[in-house]
């Protein structure tokens, strides 16, 4: 990023800041509605959200970089409160009359109506993992040393995707699939978020420390 971008003002959050916290809320919204989907890839059942949520880790590593802590904090209550609304307002999309003349009422209902046990076990997971994430990075950076940003990004998320995995897997998906098909769903969830960490370490660097 060039220094003009990140000295950029917009009512005092700089233009870095209001990117990251847009990116982050959208991988958020995008990921909870791709959970609906259960794909097979090598062999393993994996929800399709999987694929973008694990950069919200990172992401959420990199507003609390730009920001602060308290930034890092706020965004995470704020994209649940996000979460919960988009659930809503599908709901009320989906209760809505349709015209006649659409027929897609039904597929509209089926797919983007809200299980709620999904919405919760989403909003469960990612409220509690995010926090963990945000403490941890907040230990190392403040406790052990502000050398070494990559280690920060690794060590939290070490640590928050395996428990973002457990609770929204189990709670979204236990005692309606199979067993053996949930901690399918687990690995495959920890095995790709693990990957995107990796992928993602260098990206830390991209922005200025608060």
């Amino acid at each position: 990023m060039t220094a003009r971008y990140h000295q950029t003002q917009s009512g005092g959050i700089p233009t870095a800041g209001i990117v990251l916290v847009s990116i982050y809320i959208a991988a958020q919204l995008l990921s909870d509605i791709a959970s609906l989907k259960i794909a097979l890839i090598a062999g393993f059942s994996i929800d399709a959200g999987t694929l973008i949520y694990p950069l919200t880790f990172t992401i959420r590593d990199l507003v609390h970089k730009r920001l602060g802590i308290q930034a890092a904090r706020t965004v995470i209550v704020l994209a649940a409160g996000i979460n919960l609304f988009m659930a809503l307002f599908f709901q009320l999309a989906a209760w809505l009359p349709q015209d006649p003349a659409w027929g897609l009422g039904k597929q509209f209902a089926a797919i983007l109506g809200p299980v709620w046990r999904i919405v919760i076990a989403s909003i469960a997971a990612e409220v509690i993992s995010e926090f963990i994430d945000t403490e941890i990075y907040h230990l190392w950076q403040s406790r052990i040393t502000r050398r070494y940003q990559w280690m920060r990004v690794l060590s939290s998320n070490a640590v928050s995707v395996p428990v973002d995995s457990l609770i929204f897997c189990w709670g979204a998906f236990g005692f309606t699939l199979p067993h053996d098909v949930v901690w399918s769903i687990v690995a495959a969830n920890i095995i790709v978020k693990g990957l995107v960490t990796l992928v993602s370490l260098p990206s830390i660097y991209l922005v200025k420390e608060k």
